[in-house]
């Protein structure tokens, strides 16, 4: 069953109630979701944010995408500053059919990770580790690992995030089962993300004409950026 629901998040409110038994479907967030600990400061106004969740026993994942952000030249034209990606937000179950969204827990995937969950096989599994501080002093603080492995049967995934938290001493484990057909669903939607994330249909549907008198100039990308950073 398919519904959308609004939800509005608040300081005070630790959890939200499904009103329906176990089901998949598309949640809608007022509020955008940030990589970064504090909220965003900016107008939000105008904006539309869809994501598709799917709620289990345990704990829920909920994934959307996040566009790149492009910058002005001295040119005129724009160059991306900031790569795009899909967020996975992964939050605990508090009770039957209850999720609380105030202990969600966050792992950013990059266009080449998205490639490997778009081309996972029946029979394979994926794992990613990331740390948000990276090359800053807060690096080895907090350290993220995302891990999709097959239920047996061809019958769909386990998706599962570890975050542990040297800081704080605490390590969570949150592990959500999806079915073949949610499967289907985020393989068809991170398909369609994709080139947005990598700031592509930007560039093919807005790129202008060059001046007639311009000749063709010839690009080599980087070597090192065929590398992942």
């Amino acid at each position: 069953m398919l519904r959308i629901f609004r939800f509005l998040p608040s300081a005070s409110r630790r959890g939200f109630d499904l009103k329906e038994p176990l089901w998949s479907g598309s949640l809608t967030f007022i509020q955008a979701v940030s990589t970064s600990a504090g909220n965003l400061d900016e107008n939000l106004s105008g904006k539309k944010f869809a994501s598709y969740t799917v709620f289990k026993g345990k704990a829920a994942l909920s994934i959307h995408p996040i566009l790149p952000s492009f910058s002005k030249m001295e040119s005129g034209g724009s160059r991306m500053n900031r790569n795009g990606s899909v967020m996975l937000t992964f939050f605990p179950a508090v009770g039957q059919r209850k999720y609380d969204y105030t202990k969600k827990q966050l792992f950013a995937l990059s266009p080449t990770e998205v490639g490997s969950l778009i081309s996972l096989g029946p029979a394979e599994s994926c794992e990613f580790f990331h740390d948000p501080s990276m090359k800053s002093s807060h690096e080895g603080q907090v350290k993220k690992s995302l891990s999709i492995t097959p239920l047996g049967s061809d019958s769909g995934y386990f998706v599962n995030i570890t975050v542990l938290n040297n800081m704080q001493k605490t390590t969570d484990r949150l592990s959500v089962p999806i079915t073949k057909a949610e499967f289907a669903v985020m393989r068809t939607a991170l398909s369609f993300a994709l080139p947005h994330i990598m700031g592509w249909d930007q560039v093919l549907t807005h790129h202008p004409a060059p001046p007639a008198s311009s000749k063709p100039r010839v690009e080599r990308p980087h070597p090192d950026s065929e590398w992942e950073r």
